[in-house]
């Protein structure tokens, strides 16, 4: 009796359309979010797109190509995130008042990040590269502005609203990133990894307001 040989699909080498870079990178994405920088690995990535590892080398050349590329997808996230809280600023304020609550959602959208979407966050700031004024749109959110940006055109809001002396404002952005930064570190990494969310973002919000005050 001739047995049936059973038909195994196998792993697809080549995406219509030409989405196979983006099948990719989402497997990367997801695998940043799971488990930051570490995470992500080109073989895992070609597994989970459904192709055997070769055909990722047309769009990837190697696993740290991957990492650049996911890099800047979560800088893109944080950067939304960012401007999201921005978003939420009433209208009819001040431009002191304005300028003020734009800097406070600059830092509460960057902490809520760091915060709900650790991984990706850890995977954004995973090599001692420059973060701003990139021309890459790949890093940047829905302004056309990139975290570091953003961050610095709510001080660029605050001088010309008069509320930061002209001349503070040189390097200001990091002495703001430094401190919301640190901070977030420290709860990630760090000795307050075990305080209540409740607390942390009591803290947090004290946070960007003595950056805002102390600017």
């Amino acid at each position: 009796m001739t047995k049936k040989l059973r038909s195994k699909t196998p792993a697809r080498t080549t995406y219509r359309h030409g989405d196979l870079r983006r099948a990719l990178l989402e497997a990367g994405i997801a695998l940043a979010r799971a488990g930051g920088p570490s995470a992500i690995v080109l073989r895992e990535a070609t597994r989970r797109a459904g192709v055997v590892p070769n055909a990722a080398y047309r769009h990837f050349a190697s696993r740290q190509d991957l990492l650049e590329a996911v890099r800047s997808a979560a800088l893109s996230e944080l950067a939304k995130t960012m401007e999201a809280e921005i978003a939420k600023v009433r209208r009819g304020k001040s431009a002191g008042e304005a300028a003020r609550a734009k800097l406070r959602a600059v830092g509460t959208g960057y902490l809520r990040f760091a915060f709900t979407e650790t991984g990706l966050f850890r995977t954004a700031f995973a090599a001692p590269e420059p973060l701003g004024f990139t021309r890459d749109p790949a890093r940047k959110g829905a302004s056309g502005l990139d975290p570091l940006e953003l961050l610095g055109a709510a001080l660029d809001d605050l001088t010309a609203a008069g509320l930061l002396p002209l001349e503070r404002r040189p390097g200001a952005e990091f002495l703001a990133w430094s401190s919301v930064h640190g901070f977030a570190m420290l709860v990630i990494n760090g000795p307050l990894h075990t305080v209540p969310r409740s607390d942390i973002d009591a803290i947090g919000a004290r946070v960007v307001a003595m950056v805002e005050k102390g600017l």
